[in-house]
């Protein structure tokens, strides 16, 4: 099997859950998602949403709710995965700014991010991710910039 692209790859790992096997640079799942308990289930061309099924004894904060850096992890690696995926050979990215506007708790629920893009640039990108339980109310809203980088500035990442 050739090297599929990245958008390619993306969509063996929504089918499989694994892409072990494939040829990519990517490592997926990822620590993180296998960490917190996260999976990509949906992806398109600049666009990606993951899934958690939040536990209350794994991702709870003090005050008993999820915490918000988990909700800031899922996001992030939805926006990332859906910027991954319009990236060329020789091309990486990097996270200049996230931010995050709490809406309503979670306790034990299924929630989604859902990333798309805002602006798609060759260079600065901007993405919106709506955290949304199973009944469809948003828990939180994400927006993070995105440099694409090339050359020696994506070397190595």
């Amino acid at each position: 099997m050739g090297k599929l692209s990245n958008l390619e790859f993306f969509k063996l790992v929504v089918a499989d859950g694994d892409a072990a096997s494939a040829e990519s640079r990517f490592l997926y799942p990822p620590a993180i998602a296998k960490t917190l308990g996260f999976k990509l289930i949906e992806v398109g061309l600049g666009t990606a949403t993951i899934e958690l099924r939040s536990d209350t004894e794994k991702h709870a904060n003090p005050m008993g709710t999820i915490h918000g850096g988990v909700l800031c992890d899922i996001a992030d690696a939805a926006i990332g995965t859906a910027h991954a995926t319009s990236l060329e050979e020789g091309e990486s990215f990097t996270s200049i700014d996230l931010q995050i506007n709490f809406f309503r708790p979670v306790w034990k629920d299924r929630i989604r991010a859902i990333a798309k893009p805002v602006n798609v640039g060759r260079q600065i990108s901007r993405y919106v991710c709506d955290i949304v339980r199973d009944d469809e109310k948003m828990v939180a809203q994400v927006t993070s910039t995105i440099m694409t980088l090339r050359g020696e500035k994506a070397s190595g990442r």
